[in-house]
């Protein structure tokens, strides 16, 4: 007999060799029916898995993550079986899991090119695959056995992920005639694979290295009903409406230019407004709180970042050193701002009356991301953070920590993010090679964050192996207004750095101490935030953020005068105004305004002149009558005000 502890520390004894499906039975059919997968001691196995060993479990419905891992993961399998099935010969690298679906790498060899033309027949065939029940099996096998199944079918790219595995830890997964090197864990069968949509197609390098060959990559998603495949793929076509690339051409806020570079956007002068707009308001509260700003160079000497272990854990990522007339000597584009502010912290003998030491830049950085991984302002390789490190004492870390997590809330709260999560990112306990520093530094700083996270009251999820190189974070991952997760602020804390580059300060006792040091980026990068803030309001900014506030429309042009003495009046109260004097009817100047995202339209004519008023049309809301300018003026600044919150 084995003992199962349930997640309500409730115990109960099995037979040895029970599955997670016979213990769900014995629970409730229906839990045997739902339950996609069980996590056994913390590790996510399938539900046909025997269970030898007394352990603690917890089922997995689609509703959770866990569950919808297995789902997707035994989809994946189930396309590279329909592809293998149309395309005999072809070779499969990986087909993971992702957040919403799934993808398979595939190599159908060189005289075969997948194309979006293809992609309804492999979807006929999954489903046909599908409806006959196909059970998946796992089977352990010795790294000669995987070795030589692979080499018979002449696929290097499993052979070249199975000569990294170490022998005892090697499984292969089978549905029908098709067999993978894998992990899983997977469904019981193919039965609840009822809805299936492949996406798209996409060019993708083996393990990420431009320099092997490119396979085929395939995107789908599936569902166990069609009516939720319908629900998402109209979540889909909403997605395409707010896409960032689309709407920052339509407004005019930025560009990108094959001669200037992939990945470097071009900010217009709308989003440079913008943009602008996003900074001033975060340097304001950034002056409530303490920050002393500064300004670094965009490069700094390749010694520098050896000192700081960037150049070690990211010198493949960056671009290449400059290299200078003077010999041995190097730069490097600047991939981070911390090493920059660790010498501002040392440009002076500091006192422990002089911390906590707040430091903030908006700093511009570069990292080489791969050509094929580029996205818009969400993946480039030149960005601005909006960077800060804070150099404090030990006993000051967490008010300092908690002072972070408000500022990150008054953001969230002034740019309508209300559905956020919170994550904490600690170490791989299995992979001490990806870190630097001492376990007792990284002990301090985990327990910080935790207990500075607890006494916010925060209800946050803890993720193993997250860890930025140097120490543990904080992430908040938001929701935006369609249910897709960004994640965008961030906080850090670091004693490794300090070491590294020997920051002190002279304390009570006099003697030499070691500050401690918190990174800290609410907005992450003023890119990336503004693209999922395009997506998540759709175009249409707050009050206080977008480019143009107010268009003035003359009903004919005996009004423009009046239309440029109201447009004086706003300008001069710091009201963001257009006019638009085409020779065209008021209606359809408020249809194309309207396409601009305009909020507020003022449309002027006989009345208005006579009343000195404006008639006031919202956008979203419709008419809202006719205001005198300093009535409108005064709407105009309570809704700002109630926005920012400042």
């Amino acid at each position: 007999m084995v003992k199962i502890t349930f997640p309500d520390n409730r115990e109960k004894e099995y037979k040895k060799g029970s599955t997670g499906f016979d213990i769900a039975q014995s629970i409730h059919p229906r839990l045997a029916k739902e339950a996609l997968s069980v996590t056994v001691n913390g590790e996510l196995w399938d539900m046909r898995r025997p269970i030898d060993m007394d352990s603690s479990i917890r089922f997995h419905k689609w509703e959770d993550e866990e569950g919808k891992h297995a789902f997707w993961h035994s989809s994946a399998h189930l396309m590279a079986e329909a592809i293998e099935s149309i395309y005999p010969g072809t070779k499969f690298g990986i087909g993971p899991a992702i957040e919403q679906g799934f993808y398979y790498d595939v190599d159908p060899g060189d005289d075969i090119v997948l194309t979006d033309a293809d992609l309804p027949k492999i979807e006929q065939k999954m489903l046909e695959l599908a409806r006959t029940k196909e059970t998946y099996t796992r089977r352990e096998v010795s790294k000669k056995e995987a070795l030589d199944y692979f080499k018979k079918k002449d696929d290097e790219y499993k052979l070249e992920l199975i000569n990294e595995l170490e022998d005892g830890t090697i499984s292969f997964y089978s549905q029908g005639v098709f067999t993978d090197l894998c992990r899983g864990p997977h469904l019981p069968n193919t039965e609840s694979i009822k809805a299936i949509k492949l996406l798209s197609i996409a060019g993708a390098y083996w393990r990420g290295d431009e320099t092997r060959k490119q396979m085929t990559r395939v995107y789908g998603i599936t569902f166990p009903k069609k009516s939720m495949l319908d629900e998402y793929l109209l979540l889909l076509e909403e997605a395409k409406k707010r896409d960032h690339r689309k709407i920052g051409k339509e407004l005019e806020l930025f560009t990108f230019s094959q001669k200037v570079g992939q990945g470097l956007p071009l900010w217009l002068p709308k989003g440079a407004q913008l943009r602008e707009r996003l900074e001033n308001f975060l340097k304001k509260v950034q002056k409530d709180y303490g920050y002393l700003p500064v300004i670094t160079p965009h490069i700094g000497n390749k010694d520098l970042y050896v000192t700081s272990g960037h150049y070690e854990k990211y010198g493949k990522d960056s671009f290449q050193p400059i290299k200078t007339p003077s010999e041995n000597e190097e730069f490097l584009l600047k991939p981070m701002n911390c090493p920059h502010h660790c010498e501002i912290y040392k440009s002076k003998p500091r006192s422990y009356k002089d911390m906590p030491v707040r430091l903030a830049e908006f700093g511009t950085v570069y990292r080489y991301e791969q050509s094929g991984e580029l996205h818009g302002l969400t993946r480039v390789r030149g960005f601005t953070q909006d960077d800060a490190h804070i150099f404090c004492r030990p006993d000051q870390l967490k008010e300092e920590f908690i002072k972070v997590i408000d500022i990150v809330f008054l953001i969230f709260k002034s740019l309508n993010f209300s559905d956020f999560i919170t994550q904490i990112s600690l170490r791989d306990p299995e992979d001490g090679e990806k870190y630097i520093g001492s376990n007792e530094n990284w002990e301090k700083s985990e327990s910080a964050i935790i207990e500075a996270c607890n006494e916010k009251g925060l209800d946050t999820q803890i993720e193993y192996g997250e860890a930025a190189f140097y120490g543990p974070k904080l992430d908040f991952i938001v929701k935006d207004a369609i249910g897709r997760k960004w994640q965008l602020g961030t906080i850090q804390v670091d004693y490794n750095l300090p070491e590294r580059f020997e920051l002190e300060y002279i304390g009570s006792d006099n003697k030499r101490h070691r500050p401690v040091m918190i990174h800290r980026a609410p907005f992450g990068s003023m890119e990336r935030f503004v693209a999922v803030l395009i997506e998540h309001t759709a175009g249409k900014f707050p009050l206080w953020l977008t480019p143009d506030q107010v268009v003035l429309l003359p009903v004919s042009e005996k009004y423009v005068d009046y239309a440029k003495k109201v447009f004086s009046f706003l300008n001069n109260s710091d009201i963001r105004t257009l006019i638009d004097d085409r020779n065209e009817k008021v209606g359809k100047k408020i249809r194309d305004n309207e396409l601009k995202k305009i909020p507020y339209l003022l449309i002027v004519g006989e009345k208005e002149v006579a009343d000195n008023s404006v008639s006031v049309r919202r956008q979203g809301v419709g008419d809202k009558g006719n205001m005198s300018l300093e009535e409108f003026k005064t709407l105009i600044e309570k809704e700002i005000k109630s926005e920012t919150q400042i």
